[in-house]
């Protein structure tokens, strides 16, 4: 059955991610682990997911992130092990996520 199929890819594509969040993913390295196009990837990852699936990418690295803020641990140092390239990249996008800085969310 060929919905199958493309749900079982998804399925992939997710557990992919989940499983590679800390490392730089590409759109290419997704498409590539659920044998899918890009524009198929980005449309039916959206309507199963709820979103893209870099915000999926970008969703699991910030509650990584938050879990390790809550245990201490350095900003600098949980930016670069959730997979983000700086801290100003992840600090921007933790803001977007949750409505406070990193430094704030630690408090």
């Amino acid at each position: 059955d060929a919905n199958r199929d493309a749900n079982h890819r998804l399925a992939r594509a997710a557990e992919f991610i989940n499983d590679n969040y800390t490392h730089a993913l590409q759109l290419d390295d997704i498409c590539a682990a659920a044998d899918l196009s890009p524009s198929y990837l980005i449309r039916a990852f959206g309507k199963r997911f709820g979103m893209t699936p870099h915000a999926y990418l970008m969703n699991r690295r910030i509650q990584f992130s938050r879990a390790q803020l809550r245990r201490g641990h350095m900003i600098a140092d949980v930016a670069l092990q959730a997979g983000f390239a700086d801290q100003a990249h992840f600090q921007r996008v933790f803001k977007r996520f949750t409505a406070s800085t990193p430094g704030q969310y630690r408090r």
